[in-house]
């Protein structure tokens, strides 16, 4: 049993009982809540207790009392890796005294046994403060020699300023509560939390014929000139002959056929060998290091899965799962059928040995220099793996990015994101009326999803071409480039098949026709109608202003067109509005409310607004405001509010 007078509960961030971390980046603040309150009438105190994993000691904030017994507190964190937060509440038994005291002499029933019972609160005190403040014993004696006799002068004394702060520095916690969970804080790098990704297949950087990495390296500049921070490249590995794919998917491949590059594995290697055809590991290593020096970073693709002729097969067997016909089963999602690729059995007796492997491989990238990785299909495999894995992985290194591409009901998405994965895809991909888009990022970024979730936009992929994209031409293109770009600070796109507009999809399906998947292209990346331009401007305009830089700001405003969509994001005095036209075949006008009172310009004030899209600078008055968006030409717009406006003297500042 113990002596606890002190509840604490109701606490916020804490995810599933404290099962999970949120996530954090360094810089950001832990703003955490509490319910916490005592027995009786006393008053009590708080504090919220942080530190690094790795310290041994506590550092303490104050609580602040906000309303109906919730406390407030908040700390900062300073780097990566794993912080560690808790509470603790105390009776404050000279806060009840002078609180007490107080009422007693507004009722003049306030005596010499009163102030000697202070004076003993505050001599305890100043026998807890030592040397380290001389005033307070000093203030003690005062208030004790008062109680003598001059008991308004000790009244005085006891409700000063002077002796409550000092009060408040050396308070009576022999008798307190901890609560009883350490909750944590994963703290990735800033790339977590505001990245650019693109998309490429190393083998078709040949103009036709099967490219190398040397190839690539000539389209690093152009990368880096779009203002992308990312790199992903889909698997480089050697790819099986067996069951090899054709063009479109076909079961049958054709001679010169390159197959999917996620069917793992062949004689030549598996997971740890580049595919020779790409110009094996030196040329990979060669190519990370010229991304790396022109400010990308790469981006491998983890597919824990194999080909048929994966040298795993015949090494491990125990691995699989083999059918009584004696063939190991492939993977299947009837009526889908991925023939050239056979999944790991996660219930095999021998799992520690095939996660130990599995760990082997990630190291082993890690080694090459690589920090980033997008998983492919994590939902197929056991979560408490993933756990173990990133777990494991952060220990080694903190700087490790995993991005979970999972297509999934949302239940194991969220399970996946908290488990550890950095960021995670979304159904932003069939998100596209106003409705739609609204409540779901307001469920991302509005509700406790925020504190572990880290959305990650993709507007295309190579497995999906949404009907919107497929049907609304280029406007329906630079209208999902905008909302990605800026409805989350983490976003990408898979090129060049997006910039180059391709729209030409498999009868009926959200599948590319003669996708890059199953076969090599040859991009014109020069062509006049290339939204390269557009991607790097609004890349730029991302970088320039830091509202666009985090998610969890996000915030919609008011809007009479159900066709228009207005949002916007603040970061201190950065405030950033975007009005996005829905509707990528016709023009279409909105009045805004703008939320001027948030953004701290007064009734009736006028204020700028830049068009950073078009390059407009514009003069509104007030919260209702009108814009016209016209897909032919640009169907949005984002807005920098200079919310005070320059004096005639500065007039050239608006030109």
């Amino acid at each position: 049993m113990e002596n606890k007078r002190i509840v604490i509960s109701g606490v916020y961030p804490e995810i599933d009982c404290g099962l999970f971390p949120v996530k954090r980046v360094p810089g950001e603040k832990v703003k955490v809540q509490a319910d916490i309150f005592a027995d009786g009438h006393d008053e009590i105190m708080a504090a919220l207790l942080y530190r690094n994993h790795a310290e041994n000691s506590w550092r303490a904030v104050p609580m602040r009392y906000i309303a109906n017994d919730r406390w407030a507190a908040e700390f900062t964190v300073e780097h990566a890796g794993i912080f560690i937060y808790t509470l603790e509440g105390w009776v404050d038994h000279f806060s009840t005294w002078r609180k007490d005291l107080r009422k007693k002499w507004e009722t003049a029933q306030a005596g010499q046994t009163d102030i000697q019972i202070g004076a003993a609160i505050v001599k305890a005190a100043a026998g807890r403060a030592g040397d380290d403040n001389k005033n307070l014993s000093l203030l003690a004696g005062k208030l004790e020699e008062l109680s003598k006799g001059d008991i308004a002068a000790a009244v005085g004394l006891a409700l000063s300023p002077e002796l409550f702060e000092l009060m408040k520095l050396y308070p009576d916690r022999s008798i307190f509560t901890r609560y009883e969970k350490e909750l944590k804080v994963a703290v990735d790098i800033p790339l977590a939390n505001f990245s650019a990704w693109y998309e490429i297949f190393p083998r078709s950087c040949g103009g036709g014929a099967h490219g190398t990495f040397a190839g690539c390296e000539a389209i690093i500049p152009e990368i880096a000139r779009m203002g992308f921070d990312i790199v992903y490249l889909p698997p480089v590995h050697p790819i099986g002959i067996k069951a090899r794919k054709g063009k479109n998917n076909s079961p049958q491949a054709a001679p010169g056929d390159p197959g999917s590059p996620w069917a793992i594995g062949s004689p030549e290697g598996g997971h740890k060998t580049v595919n020779p055809a790409l110009g094996g590991m030196e040329a990979f290593g060669q190519f990370v290091k010229k991304a790396r020096q022109a400010g990308l970073e790469v981006a491998m693709d983890l597919a824990f899965q194999c080909s048929p002729d994966h040298p795993y097969v015949k090494e491990h067997p125990e691995w699989f799962k083999w059918r009584p016909d004696g063939t190991v089963q492939f993977a299947e999602n009837p009526p889908k059928k991925y023939e050239d690729i056979i999944p790991f059995d996660f219930e095999t007796p021998s799992w520690k040995e095939l996660w130990a492997e599995l760990k082997g491989i990630v190291l082993f990238w890690m080694e090459k220099g690589i920090r980033v990785f997008r998983v492919d299909n994590p939902h197929t495999k056991p979560f408490a793996f993933w756990q173990w894995l990133i777990s494991e992985t952060m220990k080694i290194s903190p700087d490790v990015i995993f991005l979970s591409e999972a297509f999934t009901r949302p239940k194991p998405m969220h399970a996946l994101a908290k488990l550890g994965f950095t960021q995670s895809y979304t159904y932003f991909t069939w998100r596209n009326s106003k409705t739609e888009l609204t409540d779901y990022f307001t469920e991302l970024t509005a509700t406790e999803a925020s504190e572990y979730f880290r959305p990650n936009l993709w507007a295309n992929t190579p497995d999906i071409l949404p009907e919107y994209l497929q049907f609304g031409g280029r406007a329906a293109f630079v209208i999902r480039l905008v909302l990605a770009a800026t409805l989350s600070s983490n976003y990408g796109i898979y090129g060049p098949a997006f910039e180059l507009l391709e729209n030409s999809a498999l009868p009926g399906r959200e599948e590319y026709l003669d996708s890059e998947k199953y076969e090599i292209k040859k991009w014109d990346r020069g062509r006049p109608d290339s939204l390269a331009g557009l991607i790097a401007h609004i890349n730029r305009i991302r970088r320039e202003n830091p509202a666009l830089q985090k998610t969890n700001n996000l915030r919609f405003y008011g809007c009479d067109n159900d066709s228009v969509i207005f949002y916007g994001k603040l970061a201190g005095d950065n405030a950033i509005l975007v009005a996005a036209s829905l509707d990528p075949f016709r023009v279409q006008s909105a009045a805004l409310r703008v939320p001027v009172y948030e953004l701290g310009i007064e009734r009736g004030r006028q204020y700028l607004v830049h068009d950073l899209l078009g390059g407009d600078k514009l003069i509104w008055t007030g919260e209702f405001n009108t814009v016209e968006l016209d897909p032919r030409t640009m169907p949005a717009r984002i807005f920098r509010v200079h919310a005070r406006m320059r004096r005639e003297a500065d007039f050239d500042y608006f030109m």
